[in-house]
């Protein structure tokens, strides 16, 4: 598609600009799926790699059918529309349900055996492993995701595990999919004071970070801006978008500044997982591995002497 037909695009409550210099449409790296040095170079290059129909769109919409019907019964669902659809009731905003994807088979078996296993195993080049937490998302109408990296959330492993982002169902230009800020991965220089630092740690010597933690709030957000076409402006590049199906899947890096369209329908949920993967040889984050991974929790907490 020519970024001539693309129809306005809003992130976070801003309108981005439409000129060519600053809004593309994502690389789909299908065509590369079985040359692995390919993929390495457009993981270096473009730092993510969008694989379209790469996934069983059955199997997909078959993890799409649990989820819906786990969430009706979470009791977020207008319950005068199939479940399956997906219908907000609403104000229903921010739906952050990562519970429900636990022995959620559908949902186990797509993201974490067969097909997207093997994909991450022939990058990586050898075997893997994966976070035992799932990151499940249900955006209301309204506001997206505002820019950043995933390294703030969880940086104390290996800084070389990369995020799955997957849809399930048909995610429009309205109903608002992810979005990443090209070459962004590579300007360390704008990244270093941010990209290391951890949502977790807080000064145990500073009565206002010890007030924070103990009400449950992070004393660093992990937010880069709430604005992405300032981001833009500051990084150079393009925000890079496309619409998505049943079967396509994003995956990039721990430096990649992204973010999400906002949600302009009347009542419909984008429904989306995260999931991350790494060498299994590496060193793993222990907020998100176990039967319970500590994940943000008290548990994952790290007091520092600042």
């Amino acid at each position: 598609m020519s970024t001539a037909t693309l129809p306005q695009i809003i992130s976070y409550g801003h309108a981005l600009d439409m000129a060519d210099d600053k809004i593309g449409i994502l690389r789909d790296s299908a065509d590369a799926a079985d040359d692995v040095a390919e993929l390495h170079r457009r993981i270096a290059q473009d730092g993510y790699l969008y694989m379209k129909g790469y996934l069983d769109r059955d199997q997909v919409m078959e993890a799409r059918a649990a989820l819906t019907d786990r969430l009706a019964a979470a009791g977020v669902l207008d319950e005068g529309y199939p479940s399956i659809e997906g219908v907000a009731k609403p104000n229903s905003g921010y739906i952050f349900k990562p519970e429900i994807t636990r022995d959620c088979q559908p949902v186990q078996r797509l993201l974490y055996s067969g097909r997207l296993i093997e994909f991450y195993e022939k990058v990586f080049g050898e075997s893997v492993r994966h976070y035992d937490y799932t990151w499940l998302r249900a955006i209301g109408p309204g506001k997206g995701t505002n820019p950043h990296c995933d390294l703030p959330y969880m940086g104390r492993g290996t800084h070389k595990h990369m995020t799955c982002w997957l849809p399930y169902g048909e995610i429009s230009y309205e109903l608002g999919g992810l979005m990443i800020l090209e070459g962004s991965h590579k300007r360390m220089d704008l990244l270093e004071n941010y990209v290391y630092r951890d949502v977790d740690a807080f000064c145990e010597n500073r009565t206002k970070d010890v007030e924070k933690v103990k009400e449950g709030k992070w004393t660093f957000t992990g937010t880069l801006s709430h604005n992405p076409p300032a981001v833009r402006n500051k990084f150079g590049g393009r925000w890079l978008v496309t619409e998505f199906e049943p079967g396509d899947f994003l995956t990039f890096g721990m430096f990649v500044v992204h973010a999400s369209l906002d949600n302009q329908t009347a009542n419909r949920l984008r429904i989306s997982s995260d999931s991350r993967y790494q060498r299994a040889s590496e060193p793993i984050d222990e907020r998100w591995v176990g039967v319970n991974p500590p994940a943000h929790g008290p548990n994952g907490k790290r007091g520092l002497i600042c």
